[in-house]
């Protein structure tokens, strides 16, 4: 019998590999920042949209010619555009006309539209070979062009969401858009596995890999990838991203060729120097889509001149400084090297720019800060009157344009003028504000533009003029919704009715509180408290009596008795309702006979204490002969006599010193008095006859009989000894005390 093995081996088989799936090159975090359309973020995508041969184009459209025909847009006896058709001759705008003619003879030399004297607007009646005859008397006007321009961004603005376009124009013919907003809301609604939050929430996890393998770009002209990538790699969310972007450039470019009639090259990129140079790429009507693999190839063929801001002085100076103008060549330099020849700021950009790197943002700013008008006179000119002449004309370009503006609508209008005058090779510029409290007039600028002009010339050396220009810039949006001063006047009718209504309230002044304005605010006294309510009570009411019938005589004035008696008879409220409103309540003569006839409950001490104190006070002011209060009077000065009444016996003090009766509340103010004198005289005293100063009677409480004059303690007038028997006397002026120090006395 034969035993099986402990363990047996399983048939061998195949081994299965998991698919893993591969994460994405960008994160959560990558794909938020888009929605905002931060410059930082990897997958923003920008669009460059230029015009071709603009100028061109628009005599073009405007004569109804076939676009094949060749164009040429002349300006005096030069070319300031030339077609593609036309451009294929080897034409630029470089050549004279004569010069244009004779290579292509059937080419069309359409002069620009221009200004003169007299004329409303410009026009388009100068023939091409008057030009130069008509250049002392004529200026050139670019405003079809214009026009041409602001109804070709509007289309722009109407094809994208109004919530999500950010679009700038950067000239005449040129807008940079960026999508990355709207590229987003696309995004989520092709691929909802997006739409969830982040695994963990965390924003710095990869995104799922897109489910795409290949991308359709249609008619878009595709750029090489860099040497390191191949076009057999996935696509990643960046080419989804572009590839959404030029769907929706691709159309915005067919509504301004279907509706407008104009063709235009398109360039689509990460940031907006990249896709500039992309737009350029493949003209006329083409559209370039810079992937994000393919920026340093795109770059390196490019000569890092045709790059914006290196196309300068600044682009001078590296070539000097590397001795090459190529991007190629240019890229092997270290950061160090640029930073050394270059300084730290300027090196770090040109390192970070020839690599394709470039943060700034699309600025949807599409309105126009500023307005010129201006002329290079061949001959100069040599007189004011001519040069007025030129300033009307100045004048009447800019406000047409400023009516296109809304400047009559009070849309938007400028705040300053500015005239800039050029004799030889000195420029004077003069400046003025442009009233902002009437309406804007094509006379009223000729006029700030005229004073200015005079300015120049007062201040000298004026003629011969070589060139003279008129702008005006400060633009800001005008007042919406203001209402003048006639919305604030009442007329016929309406003003008569008010007229009457105010006659009848004046004529029912007196006859009842409730057609009086509220009565002013008082102080509201408590019912019970006594004091000086209670102790001026009938006084006040005679005075308050005397007061209302001495106005009573005033048929002007408001019945102040009625509203005195209807305010002693009225709640804290008033008859209107108003709950802020207090009204000053007098205790009558029974009230303050009850309240004097309650018991009151004191110490023997006190009663002792206010006897002593009563018969002080009778001996300052004597009882009246009718057994009324003391009174004292006395002249203010304009030969009026004042009543004036003394506190109450429990709320007064009498200084020892001087005998003077004050409130007990001035007690402490009234012992500094002396206590300063004190220091004034033994400041004036010499030392040898200088009296040792006196005790200072100590603090009097309330419930504390004053003591005898031979049992008071000693002490300072500041430092009052009342709890002590007796003070220490003060310290011997044998030791050189300093000035004033004796009379302290420490205890």
């Amino acid at each position: 019998m034969t035993s099986s093995p402990d363990f047996l081996s399983s048939p061998t088989t195949p081994r299965r590999t998991r698919r893993t799936r591969r994460k994405s090159r960008f994160t959560y975090k990558n794909l938020s920042t888009l929605a905002h359309s931060s410059p930082t973020c990897p997958l923003r995508v920008i669009a460059h949209i230029d015009l071709d041969a603009f100028y061109a184009q628009c005599e073009t459209v405007r004569l109804g010619i076939n676009p094949a025909k060749l164009l040429a847009v002349q300006q005096w006896q030069g070319l300031i555009a030339i077609n593609y058709p036309a451009r294929a001759f080897g034409l630029t705008r470089h050549v004279t006309i004569t010069e244009a003619k004779e290579k292509c003879p059937e080419i069309i030399c359409q002069h620009v539209a221009t200004w003169k004297e007299g004329d409303a607007k410009w026009t388009y009646d100068l023939d091409s070979v008057d030009a130069a005859r008509e250049i002392a008397t004529r200026k050139v006007s670019l405003d079809p062009y214009r026009i041409q321009s602001r109804r070709i961004l509007a289309l722009i603005k109407d094809c994208l969401p109004a919530d999500k376009q950010r679009v700038e124009k950067a000239s005449i013919d040129e807008v940079f858009i960026d999508l990355s907003a709207q590229v987003h809301a696309l995004l989520l609604e092709r691929y909802p596995e997006l739409r969830g939050p982040a695994p963990y929430d965390d924003p710095s996890e990869p995104l799922p890999r897109p489910p795409t393998t290949a991308l359709d770009w249609a008619a878009d002209a595709l750029l090489d990838l860099d040497a390191t990538q191949s076009e057999e790699d996935d696509p990643d969310w960046d080419d989804i991203c572009t590839l959404i972007a030029s769907e929706i450039v691709r159309d915005v470019r067919q509504h301004i060729y279907t509706d407008l009639h104009y063709t235009c090259s398109a360039g689509l990129a990460r940031n907006k120097m990249v896709a500039k140079l992309g737009s350029a790429h493949k003209k006329p009507n083409g559209q370039t889509v810079i992937r994000n693999r393919a920026i340093q190839h795109f770059l390196s063929t490019f000569k890092f001149t045709k790059i914006r801001n290196l196309g300068g002085k600044l682009g001078d100076e590296v070539v000097a400084a590397f001795n090459t103008d190529l991007v190629s060549e240019l890229l092997p330099v270290s950061l160090e090297q640029l930073k050394k020849q270059l300084g730290d700021d300027t090196g770090a950009w040109l390192y970070g720019i020839i690599r394709g790197e470039d943060t700034s943002e699309v600025n949807p700013r599409t309105q126009i800060k500023s307005m010129l008008s201006a002329k290079s006179f061949r001959p100069s000119i040599n007189s004011f009157e001519i040069a007025c002449k030129w300033l009307r004309i100045f004048v009447a370009d800019i406000f047409s344009r400023l009516v296109e503006e809304g400047v009559l609508e009070n849309k938007r209008r400028p705040k300053t003028i500015n005239l800039h005058h050029r004799q030889g090779a000195q420029t004077r510029s003069k400046q003025a504000p442009i009233p902002m409290g009437r309406q804007m007039t094509e006379e009223g600028l000729f006029e700030l533009a005229r004073n200015l002009l005079a300015q120049v010339i007062v201040d000298g050396r004026a003629w011969p003029c070589a060139n003279l220009s008129l702008s005006v810039g400060g633009f800001e949006d005008g007042v919406k919704d203001n209402k003048g001063i006639g919305g604030f006047l009442v007329h016929g009718e309406e003003a008569k009715a008010l007229r009457e209504q105010a006659v009848k309230v004046k004529s029912r002044a007196g006859g009842g509180r409730s057609e009086m304005p509220p009565a002013a605010k008082k102080r509201r006294v408590g019912e019970g408290g006594g004091g000086i309510t209670r102790f001026f009570g009938g006084h006040a009411r005679e005075e308050s009596a005397g007061r209302e019938a001495s106005r009573a005589g005033d048929e002007d004035d408001i019945n102040l008795a009625e509203v005195s008696h209807a305010a002693q008879h009225t709640g804290a409220g008033g008859e209107d309702g108003d709950e802020e409103e207090e009204e000053l309540y007098f205790a009558s003569e029974e009230e303050c006979q009850a309240e004097d006839q309650r018991p009151v409950s004191r110490p023997q001490h006190a009663q002792d204490h206010l006897a002593s104190s009563q018969s002080l006070i009778d001996q300052v002011y004597p009882p009246e002969p009718d057994g009324g209060p003391p009174q004292s009077n006395h002249d203010d000065g304009d030969g009026v006599q004042i009543h004036t009444h003394p506190q109450s016996m429990t709320d007064t003090y009498t200084c020892p010193r001087c005998l003077t009766n004050l409130p007990e509340a001035e007690k402490a103010e009234h012992e500094d008095f002396h206590f300063a004198q004190d220091l004034q005289q033994e400041a004036s005293t010499p030392p040898s006859a200088r009296p040792l100063p006196k005790p200072v009677p100590p603090a009097k409480t309330a419930n504390t009989p004053r003591p005898p004059s031979g049992e008071r303690g000693g002490g300072g007038a500041r430092g009052r000894g009342s709890g002590r028997g007796r003070g220490r006397p003060p310290a011997s002026s044998t030791l050189g005390q300093e000035r004033g120090q004796r009379k302290l006395a420490f205890g």
